[in-house]
């Protein structure tokens, strides 16, 4: 049924665009903390264009159980006023509407008008930084929180970058990591059709992209000891993890360079709104620990035969993703551009629980940082973690989007007070590391050795 409810009764958590494909599983996620013991989710609403589709979502992640009595609430993207109704009946939104370059920005508004906080699973870097020129100094002013890519885009690429960086014990320094992806299945893998749209428009947004950052001030740099690493080959046979490899061009590495700019500008991070004496000191203990590096993230299969299909995909993207009537049959026909890698029904229930993914962070850097100096700055010391969980769109993202939900709820006073961050800036010190392996995601040393220089 649709929400009948009083205007100003406040919910915990809003989730917009709960009736699509990954919003669904979003609520079947947040469902397992609605009114849990210790859980600050007490009270929660779908919200989307069509009640009837959301009442259906919420049948399927209950399934075989009756639905729970959950208001559903009548929401466009389309109709500002009932955004900023929806945003201000909650605390915290989370936005599952993409293509975010397409419906993100009114959502965004409606959240800083309000002042509540808005977490999305956005992996378009142009829509990202969009967002913070164009709301940064308003959302701090009123105490909006504002992170995007909270997601499989980009929180394993922030947190497995972390993770990484903070097993080089000082002297000890990092001066590249390079981040392995790779989808596994028992069927067959098919992928999350808002990814592949969000990547069809990212090419058609190239250009916006560049045109955003030259009109904006230059970021602070990190200081990363050694030199910058060489250009590699196109695809790279990565022996120790046993992956051949090719480059992804997704938002992790953006995301991760607007951290690490972060925090170059912020030593010891962003401080809390209300702070506790207990988490200024784990704060200041935490960031001194993140080392930066250069950072980059390839795919990767056991065969050669399976590059080649990323290849040519990527290929149809950039060439057809820079004109109106090639993008048109790109997003008409994802399944032919994609060699049945995304199609736009999605994958079936057995396709989602049979996928899985493993990511490899391989280090290289130096026992000294005074070595990053000599001998033509060659790394004499690798480090390899791993991060690895269920299947990405479905599973993983859900995992990570309503663990950071649950850490806004209840750790809000440690948070910044309000602005427009990337993930790691904003959750590198929470425990948020500590919830993804309490729920199926893990963070694991695979070894550490030295180099011959």
């Amino acid at each position: 049924m649709a929400d009948s409810a009083p205007q100003t009764q406040a919910f915990d958590l809003v989730i917009l665009g709960a009736s699509g494909f990954t919003g669904k599983y979003v609520v079947r996620e947040a469902l397992k903390f609605l009114g849990a013991p210790n859980s600050p989710l007490k009270t929660l609403a779908l919200a989307g264009r069509n009640p009837s589709k959301l009442a259906q979502s919420l049948a399927w992640a209950v399934a075989p159980s009756p639905p729970p009595t959950i208001p559903l609430i009548s929401a466009d993207v389309s109709d500002p006023s009932s955004l900023l109704a929806l945003c201000r009946r909650t605390k915290l939104l989370l936005n599952c509407v993409g293509p975010f370059r397409l419906y993100g920005d009114p959502v965004v508004a409606a959240c800083v008008e309000a002042g509540v906080d808005y977490l999305d699973i956005s992996g378009e870097p142009e829509f990202m930084e969009r967002m913070e020129a164009k709301y940064q100094e308003k959302a701090v002013k009123v105490g909006s929180l504002v992170v995007s890519a909270c997601g499989f885009d980009s929180v394993p690429a922030e947190m497995g970058l972390m993770f990484n960086s903070r097993q080089w014990v000082s002297p000890a320094v990092p001066n590249l990591v390079e981040a392995y992806l790779s989808l596994e299945s028992e069927t067959r893998i098919v992928g999350n059709v808002g990814t592949y749209e969000s990547a069809v428009l990212g090419v058609a947004n190239a250009g916006q992209l560049q045109e955003l950052r030259r009109s904006r001030p230059k970021r602070a740099r990190p200081a990363i000891p050694g030199p910058p690493p060489p250009k590699g080959p196109l695809i790279e046979h990565q022996k120790s993890v046993g992956l051949w490899a090719i480059k992804l061009p997704s938002a992790d590495a953006i995301v991760v360079r607007r951290t690490l700019s972060a925090l170059t500008e912020n030593p010891y991070g962003l401080q809390g709104v209300d702070e506790s004496e207990e988490h200024i000191e784990k704060r200041k203990n935490f960031w001194p620990t993140v080392k930066p590096a250069h950072f980059g993230v390839k795919i990767g299969t056991k065969s050669l035969l399976g590059i080649v299909r990323f290849i040519v995909t990527g290929l149809f993207i950039g060439l057809f993703g820079t004109f109106a009537f090639g993008r048109s049959l790109l997003l008409k026909f994802p399944e032919i551009f994609s060699l049945g890698w995304f199609r736009k029904t999605g994958p079936t229930e057995e396709e989602v629980r049979s996928a899985s993914f493993k990511m490899w962070f391989i280090g290289s850097g130096y026992s000294n940082g005074s070595l990053a100096s000599q001998g033509g700055g060659k790394p004499d010391t690798e480090i390899i973690t791993r991060i690895s969980g269920p299947e990405i769109g479905y599973l993983t993202t859900p995992i990570i989007l309503v663990q950071c939900a649950l850490i806004v709820l209840h750790q809000r006073a440690n948070l910044p007070k309000g602005g427009v961050y990337p993930p790691g800036i904003v959750f590198g010190p929470t425990d948020l590391q500590e919830r993804l392996q309490e729920n199926g995601i893990s963070f694991e040393i695979i070894s550490k050795k030295s180099l011959s220089r």
